[in-house]
């Protein structure tokens, strides 16, 4: 039998493509009871993921982040992903060995860098596909299977724990108070706790509207996180509030003035 979390992970994934589940459809898709299902909505009704409504449930805010959808452009928040790249950027030296994690502010970043000497490691393949016209930057892919637009598995987990990376950039889907760094894909975990544990240095870069966000796997406190780099659009109320939780920011706002 499919185990829980795979469970939350595949009805999140039907939640945030069509915005409306119903019991009937994911017990057939996922063949469990419809009991099964229902204690499954009610787990994630309590993190704050979906609300449930008669016979299904919907998600708990219209604009749910999460998985993007094949449909959905890399282009969302394109200004506040180029203001964190701008912040990454100013961290990234001559000869550096870095880590771009999956995500498209990530992506921002590969786009931004320059043709010059650098070691960059990714397991993004819109980010390989950036990188390999770039001559001058050494591009090292770690092994393992394909989660949508991302490497992972244990042979990508086991290379990265090999290498002497300086400076590893992550993306999360949100970012909470309480739960930390969040992801929805469980399979992605590992991935991001090795570049965590053998990072030199590790960076979060994440848009403001992320915050206050949570997904169903945590995978870094604030602690573990050097400084989490965000666009001007974070406000002082909320960058005050994440401080006080022990997150270390970089607002872009802040390097302007």
């Amino acid at each position: 039998m499919m185990h829980s979390h795979r469970r939350h992970e595949l009805i999140m994934e039907a939640l945030l493509a069509s915005q409306e589940v119903t019991v009937t459809e994911l017990s057939e898709r996922l063949n469990v009871t419809g009991k099964t299902i229902r204690e499954d909505l009610a787990k994630l009704e309590e993190k704050g993921l979906l609300m449930r409504i008669h016979g299904g449930a919907v998600l708990a805010q219209h604009d749910q982040l999460g998985i993007l959808s094949q449909q959905e452009p890399l282009v969302r928040h394109a200004s506040e992903k180029t203001e964190i790249a701008e912040l990454a950027l100013k961290l990234i030296e001559p000869g550096d060995i870095i880590a771009l994690d999956g995500g498209s502010t990530t992506l921002e970043i590969a786009r931004k860098l320059a043709n010059k000497p650098l070691t960059v490691v990714t397991n993004d393949v819109h980010i390989i596909a950036e990188l390999a016209r770039k001559d001058e930057i050494r591009l090292v892919v770690p092994g393992g299977y394909r989660v949508r637009n991302m490497l992972a598995g244990a042979e990508a987990t086991a290379y990265i724990r090999k290498l002497n990376i300086s400076k590893a950039f992550l993306s999360a889907t949100g970012v909470h108070p309480e739960f930390g760094f969040t992801i929805y894909t469980g399979e992605l975990v590992d991935f991001k706790r090795a570049l965590i544990e053998t990072a030199k240095t590790v960076y979060a870069v994440v848009d403001h509207h992320k915050f206050g966000q949570g997904a169903l796997f945590t995978f870094a406190s604030f602690h573990e996180i050097a400084a989490v780099l965000t666009d001007a659009g974070m406000t002082k109320e909320t960058a005050d509030q994440y401080r006080q939780a022990g997150a270390a920011l970089q607002v872009y706002a802040d390097q302007e003035r």
